[in-house]
């Protein structure tokens, strides 16, 4: 958890703040997706995290790539920003968030990917038409969005 959240639950424990953040749709040459296993959840995800103060979004798209899976993007192209009740979110120690997320496509990037161990167990790529069952419910949205949208 970036430090300005950890800063804002100290004053307002568990209760709902609306987090602002970034994530990455990265596809590989043979166009699989690569997705996380998150450590506080257990469930499959698309890397990404909460913005810091004065941080540009594709900056936090770069950093929690290369945070949690190693990987270091080169070209981001913006895909869609997702809001809205169906981005409530609860975490397993109660903390609550409704989430903006600015979510970004990539397929130039340098690296192999290699979970951080600390917010992803894994790190694994996934034929479009293999996801896992187990994905984090935001993530499912757009993942979801990005496949119907490719569809057309």
């Amino acid at each position: 958890m970036p430090d300005y959240i950890k800063q804002l639950r100290h004053y307002v424990g568990s209760r709902p703040l609306i987090i602002v953040g970034a994530g990455v749709l990265l596809l590989d040459s043979q166009d699989r997706i690569l997705l996380i296993l998150r450590t506080d959840n257990n469930f499959w995800g698309i890397p990404g995290g909460s913005l810091e103060p004065g941080e540009y979004l594709a900056e936090t798209a770069r950093r929690e790539i290369k945070e949690e899976t190693g990987i270091i993007a080169e070209k981001l192209e913006m895909f869609k920003v997702f809001s809205g009740p169906d981005f409530y979110y609860k975490y397993p120690n109660g903390d609550q968030v409704y989430n903006i997320v600015a979510i970004f496509t990539c397929c130039d990037f340098k690296g192999i990917p290699k979970a951080d161990g600390k917010e992803a167990s894994k790190a694994k790529w996934f034929a479009k038409n293999e996801l896992p069952r187990e994905i984090n419910p935001v993530d499912r949205i757009i993942l979801h969005n990005f496949l119907e949208i490719e569809k057309e």
